[in-house]
C-alpha cells in the first residue's frame, strides 16, 4: 500500500474532480472568486476557515492560492474524497482534515478550534433536507465568531418561477449533453474510475456503503437560506451572487 500511495497523483485526482464538477456548473470558478472576494472584504486576507463538507479540498486549494497566510480545517465524511484531500495537501501545516458526519449532533467536538473567521461550503449541503439543514445552520452559527461570515454556494431553487426553472434546466442540460459527447466525465463515471484505482478502490467502496447512491435534499430557495441563517443567530444574510440555477448566500454574525 505504501508503494501505491507514493505513485498516486493526488493533484490529478483533485483536478479531475474539479473538471467533473465543472461539467455540471460551468460558472463554478466564478462562485469561488466571489466567495473569496467576500471573505477578504469582511474578515481580511488571513482568515481561519472551516471548509465544511470539504470533499477533495477545492475551496481550501483556492483559499491558499489567493491567501497564503490563511489556515483551514476541512471536515467531511467521505473517505475517498478525504483521501484525495489529504494526499493533495500532505505536508502543508496550514490545513487539518477531520472525518465527521454533519448529521451527528457532536460533530463540532472533533474540530481543532471552537471558532472560525469564515465557514465556507459549496455544492455539498443540498443533500440535506430542510429540517436537518436548519439544525446544521444553528451549529454553524455557534462556530462563526462575531463579525465572521458563513457562505454556502449551492443549488437553490425558487419554486415560484417554474417556467424559468424549466427553461434554464433544459438549456443547461443541452450544453451538458454536448460536452458529454465530447468526452466529459460525469459523476457516475468519475466514481467508476476511482473504484478502479488501487489506492482509492477501498475508500470508494466504503463511501458507497456510507452514502448509497447520490440523493438530493429539498434544495430550498435563497430566501429560505437567508431567513434560516438569521434565525440561527446571524445578523445579516442574503445572496451575493447567483446564476440561473445556483446561488451564493452570505451571512454575517
Amino acid at each position: 500500500m505504501a508503494e501505491a500511495a507514493q505513485i498516486t497523483d493526488w493533484h490529478s485526482w483533485q483536478e479531475s474532480w474539479d473538471r467533473q464538477q465543472e461539467w455540471y456548473m460551468p460558472d463554478r470558478e466564478e462562485r469561488f472568486r466571489v466567495m473569496l472576494d467576500m471573505v477578504e472584504a469582511v474578515v481580511g486576507p488571513a482568515p481561519r476557515v472551516l471548509d465544511l463538507a470539504c470533499g477533495t479540498g477545492s475551496i481550501t486549494d483556492r483559499l491558499f492560492k489567493r491567501f497564503p497566510d490563511a489556515t483551514s480545517t476541512g471536515v467531511d465524511l467521505d473517505p475517498a474524497l478525504l483521501a484525495i484531500a489529504r494526499g493533495t495537501f500532505e505536508g502543508d501545516d496550514r490545513v487539518t482534515f477531520v472525518t465527521a458526519d454533519l448529521k451527528d449532533p457532536a460533530w463540532t467536538e472533533r474540530l481543532p478550534h471552537t471558532s472560525y473567521d469564515a465557514v465556507l461550503t459549496a455544492t455539498a449541503l443540498h443533500w440535506l433536507h430542510s429540517e436537518p439543514l436548519a439544525e446544521l445552520y444553528g451549529q454553524v452559527g455557534r462556530l462563526v465568531r462575531d463579525g465572521g461570515v458563513f457562505m454556502n454556494a449551492d443549488h437553490m431553487i425558487d419554486t415560484a418561477t417554474p417556467r424559468i426553472n424549466a427553461a434554464e434546466r433544459a438549456h443547461r442540460h443541452a450544453a451538458m449533453d454536448r460536452a458529454r459527447a465530447e468526452g466529459a466525465v460525469d459523476w457516475a463515471d468519475w466514481w467508476a474510475l476511482a473504484a478502479e484505482d488501487p489506492v482509492l478502490a477501498e475508500p470508494t467502496a466504503e463511501r458507497f456503503r456510507i452514502y448509497g447512491e447520490h440523493a438530493d435534499g429539498d434544495m430550498p430557495s435563497p430566501q429560505w437560506h437567508a431567513a434560516t441563517l438569521r434565525a440561527a443567530g446571524f445578523a445579516e444574510a442574503r445572496a451575493v451572487w447567483s446564476s440561473p440555477s445556483d446561488s451564493l448566500v452570505l451571512a454575517v454574525k
